[in-house]
């Protein structure tokens, strides 16, 4: 058995507002659009390949009564080219911004946003490592 796809999907009672959050924010284009389930992809990405992202409206019959929630323990990550203009971008839509950018010792400057949901969004673009993070031969992220 060969893994051929993975991606996040959230479960969320804000399908429209979630959707257009991803949208304005990252860039995603809307792949496909119901009132159950709205798939995301980038532009870039025509088939999906690489970034997806699927919403489903909780309380479809597709989701098992014990987990229509809203989501928790979980934090999407994106990796973008500049962080500092998502950055200024999530602040003139009124985006709630837990942590402004800030260059992190593991070769990241990060942003954590929050979704409509809640759900924590972790918004980085590569940046220098520390010499003590080289030092553990953990070497760079990928990009």
């Amino acid at each position: 058995m060969a893994l051929r796809r993975a991606f996040p999907t959230i479960l969320t009672d804000r399908l429209p507002e979630t959707r257009d959050f991803y949208v304005r924010l990252l860039g995603f284009e809307v792949a496909f659009d119901s009132d159950f389930h709205v798939a995301l992809r980038t532009p870039e990405d025509p088939d999906g390949s690489v970034c997806e992202l699927g919403i489903w409206a909780v309380g479809h019959e597709a989701v098992p009564p014990p987990y229509r929630a809203d989501p928790a323990g979980i934090v999407l990550t994106f990796v973008v080219d500049d962080v500092d203009a998502l950055h200024v971008e999530a602040r003139r839509q009124h985006i709630p911004v837990v942590a402004p950018p800030r260059d992190q010792f593991y070769g990241r400057r990060r942003m954590l946003v929050t979704d409509p949901n809640g759900l924590l969004v972790d918004v980085s673009s590569p940046s220098t490592p520390s010499p003590e993070f080289r030092a553990m031969g953990a070497g760079v992220l990928r990009d």
